[in-house]
């Protein structure tokens, strides 16, 4: 394999900064899903942790190196998961935060940033102005601007749950990945490749955000004006050249997969794995829902990446949920 940005030595050693609450999640079989799948299925769980999603695993090593550099502050943009996990990794290293959202960001998710103390402020725009946003706060500050997907951290971070994957189940056909700015995509990608490379890395997209599809399909960076997913986690418009070089690098595949597609993956899982996931979470899924012939016999191992979601709105898109009323 062609170098990515990606180190394994010290992905590795990330391990060691890593808070061990957010290592070593749950890796299961769940044959309840596969008689409707018709393949075998394996789930990675990211949503078993304090933050629920996989994203601590890379602000752990920001926050740390910047404790052991003094500095004060960091900023970040965020959908909501990055900030969740920026804040309560900064939290616990006496580290002044601040998260850039959108103002239409999930209710839950600024809510619970809010509740792990950072300073939160909210754009009228999407991601990408949020992103914006940031990058002038880190400026005028003086503070370190944390951008997802291009820090390394964040990649290398993400790349522990590859490690995790290949020591506990060194046979397996495919990997899921949910793909948006592309940490997890090449943070895993670079482990399997590096370490099981017979796998296939499958990235798995929204149809209705499909810029780093494209662009790894065209082999250049492609741009969208608009997104419309209710995968807010992956909904980005602008990829990163640098991040698109290691997704080139390290993806056999990238697939775009339709809104119904996702809420039924949602659905399955609850229904058949007792877990409530965000869109993001349930990627993995919807890619062998619209293509089981792919799958079909292949044990297939998906990453449930983010749990983090509006009850109202989760009832909306799957129906009543037993306990919760309708």
């Amino acid at each position: 394999m062609q170098e990515t940005r990606l180190d394994t030595a010290r992905i590795r050693a990330a391990r060691r900064v890593i808070d061990p609450v957010f290592l070593d999640t749950p890796l299961y079989r769940c044959e309840a899903l596969e008689p409707g799948l018709g393949c075998t299925v394996s789930i990675k769980l990211e949503t078993a942790n304090p933050v629920r999603s996989f994203k601590a695993r890379g602000t752990e090593l920001v926050a740390g190196l910047l404790a052991d550099q003094g500095s004060r502050g960091v900023v970040c943009a965020s959908a909501g998961n990055l900030g969740q996990a920026l804040a309560w990794s900064g939290r616990g290293r006496g580290l002044d935060v601040t998260v850039v959202a959108s103002r239409f960001a999930t209710p839950a998710k600024l809510d619970r940033i809010r509740a792990l103390g950072a300073t939160l402020e909210l754009v009228d725009g999407d991601h990408e102005l949020a992103r914006e946003r940031a990058a002038a706060i880190a400026r005028h500050d003086g503070i370190r601007l944390l951008e997802d997907s291009l820090d390394l951290e964040t990649c290398e971070g993400a790349a522990t749950i590859g490690l995790e994957l290949v020591d506990a189940m060194p046979s397996f056909d495919a990997v899921l990945i949910a793909l948006g700015g592309g940490a997890l995509a090449t943070g895993v990608g670079h482990v399997v490749k590096a370490l099981a490379p017979a796998a296939e890395v499958i990235c798995v997209q929204p149809l209705g955000a499909p810029a780093m599809t494209r662009s790894w399909r065209s082999g250049r960076v492609v741009t969208t004006d608009s997104t419309d997913t209710i995968a807010d986690g992956v909904a980005g418009r602008f990829p990163i050249p640098a991040v698109l070089d290691d997704l080139l690098l390290v993806a056999d595949d990238a697939v775009l997969v339709q809104e119904a597609s996702i809420i039924a993956g949602m659905r399955m899982l609850f229904d058949y794995a007792g877990l409530v996931v965000e869109p993001s979470g349930a990627l993995g899924i919807a890619a062998v829902l619209e293509d089981r012939d792919r799958f079909a016999g292949r044990h297939v191992v998906t990453i449930v990446c983010g749990s983090n979601v509006d009850v109202d709105a989760y009832h909306r898109w799957i129906g009543a949920v037993p306990g919760h009323g309708s």
